[in-house]
């Protein structure tokens, strides 16, 4: 669950195309599922996006116009996917990092890096 005192990263931007944060106690906000659907449909999209560009990109034949729109049309998904993870790793719980004290670390020699 979030800390109602970290914002989240909307899915999408303001009317100036600023991002968009949302402040809430509950992950279970109308905002908050309205946010995790489009998260959803986003991701959806750039899936499907990846399965047109692999059956485009596998016709030599292809027109350079259908081309270059799906080039935009993946721009455009990678951005929304950026946000989303982004947005996604915001809410991870913090992680202490781990040092030479936590753990036991191999001893390999020299030679094992070639």
């Amino acid at each position: 669950m979030t800390p109602h005192n970290e914002l989240r990263l909307l899915p999408w931007s303001g009317p100036d195309g600023k991002p968009c944060y949302l402040s809430t106690d509950s992950n279970d906000s109308h905002l908050s599922r309205l946010a995790d659907s489009t998260e959803e449909i986003q991701l959806g999209l750039a899936a499907d996006l990846v399965a047109r560009a692999r059956e485009l990109l596998s016709d030599a034949d292809a027109d350079p116009l259908a081309l270059r729109r799906l080039s935009a049309d993946l721009t455009e998904a990678l951005k929304d996917a950026i946000r989303v993870a982004t947005s996604r790793g915001h809410r991870l719980p913090a992680r202490h990092p781990v040092t030479r004290e936590d753990k036991e670390w191999p001893q390999l020699p020299a030679a094992a890096f070639g």
